[in-house]
């Protein structure tokens, strides 16, 4: 059985900028996701990255010496390199060069499972591909393709194909893409004529997001089959979820699961991905799950609501769901942000969540009192489902509720308000 792939590391760390070490952890977890064990590490402090090579003169000469010590054939970049820096560092090296663009593109590949997020993976593979076209083709040739990570599994989108064919491919996998777009936004205006609010957990990547809509769809008396896929992994969830939530008081909402961010995630994904990220963008309130026993979390936040900007989210209301407070060293209060203290897995505060959503969501409940004539039984029905009923007394005009109802419920059947 052919062994792990081997590879070195390579981060510049330009613009100052703080999370660099952390970055440069993640692009090693990303390595490890794509089952590639990385051996050696290079660094370089510069202004800006360098346009021919990524890294200066002698840092090349460092990775050259590196990668025949170790006897490596792959090079693993911490940033998206230019079609000619690929290009001039395979000639540099003899070796295979591999961005983090790559590496996210092909975790998504490997994780995506349904029509949609499978045509959206492909379709950011390809743009990708797209202007590096050359450099790619003369690199499969030298290295025979090895397990290969943007062309893995690829079918009919090889290297090899030139690019108006590859264009071509890109348009019919968009219209394959709008179709199932099309049912998307039809399933989102049959939700709203329901009025449902509706709620979108949104964060980083491993956040544990399935994790807590799992612990509330188990609260709230889901059936399993509703529960959703959660692993300890980055990107575990592509699809997006949508559950209906019913707490105490027929208080419901509509709960959504997107993908997870991370920093650097490329262009060609939040572009691809953009028609099931709109779910974000129609919430009524979002949920910021943060991973609060990471210790670089705060940046984390950062690369959250700079996504949701991109997705022209960044208005909607928000609670942040500090996580895993059962692994966070020290102090679990000192967040610095208005929150909510949790662990989803070991369902502590999921009670203090779930009374800060409703004080968001269900504002706009009216209290009053109503007599509903006993010939109006479809209206006591509807009320009796889709109101807070707090007491009914039967007189001879009719029922008598004191109930809490949505405004809309309020207006409609405001004839029998006392």
């Amino acid at each position: 059985m052919e062994g792990k792939q081997k590879a070195i590391v390579v981060g510049v760390h330009y613009d100052q900028k703080e999370d660099f070490a952390n970055s440069m952890e993640e692009l090693i977890q990303l390595a490890e996701a794509c089952d590639i064990e990385v051996v050696g590490e290079i660094t370089q402090k510069l202004d800006r990255v360098h346009s021919g090579h990524y890294i200066g003169k002698g840092k090349l000469q460092e990775l050259t010496a590196l990668l025949a010590e170790k006897d490596v054939q792959a090079v693993l970049f911490n940033d998206e390199l230019s079609p000619s820096q690929v290009r001039n560092l395979e000639e540099a090296t003899d070796c295979r060069i591999i961005d983090r663009t790559v590496l996210i593109l092909d975790i998504f590949a490997q994780r995506a499972k349904t029509k949609e997020a499978m045509l959206q993976v492909e379709i950011a593979k390809l743009q990708y591909m797209l202007p590096r076209l050359a450099g790619l083709g003369e690199s499969l040739g030298r290295q025979g393709g090895g397990s290969g990570l943007i062309n893995r599994g690829s079918g009919e989108t090889k290297l090899e194909l030139d690019r108006r064919r590859i264009e071509d491919r890109i348009s019919r996998l968009h219209k394959e893409l709008d179709t199932l777009v099309v049912q998307r936004k039809n399933q989102r205006k049959m939700r709203k004529k329901k009025e449902l609010p509706s709620i979108a957990l949104v964060g980083y990547t491993n956040a544990g997001k399935s994790t807590l809509m799992n612990v509330l769809l188990e609260k709230y008396h889901a059936a399993t089959e509703k529960m959703v896929f959660e692993k300890n992994m980055l990107f575990a969830t592509l699809e997006t979820s949508v559950r209906n939530i019913t707490l105490p008081k027929n208080k419901s909402f509509l709960l959504t699961d997107t993908v997870g961010f991370i920093s650097k995630l490329p262009h060609q994904l939040v572009k691809a991905f953009r028609s099931t990220l709109e779910e974000v963008a129609e919430a009524d309130l979002l949920i910021h799950v943060v991973d609060y026993s990471n210790p670089n979390y705060q940046e984390q936040i950062n690369v959250t609501n700079k996504t949701l900007k991109e997705l022209n989210a960044e208005n909607i209301p928000a609670i942040y769901a500090f996580n895993k407070i059962d692994l966070a060293a020290g102090d679990t209060s000192m967040a610095g942000t208005d929150g909510v203290y949790l662990s989803a897995k070991r369902q502590i505060g999921i009670n203090e969540l779930v009374e800060a959503i409703s004080k968001n969501v269900f504002k706009q409940y009216i209290s009053c009192e109503m007599t509903i004539p006993y010939d109006k039984g479809n209206v006591l029905s509807y009320l009796t489902e889709k109101a807070n009923i707090l007491s009914t007394e039967y007189k001879e005009e009719g029922i008598f509720l004191s109930i809490e109802c949505k405004e809309e419920d309020y207006n409609r059947y405001r004839e029998y308000v006392i």
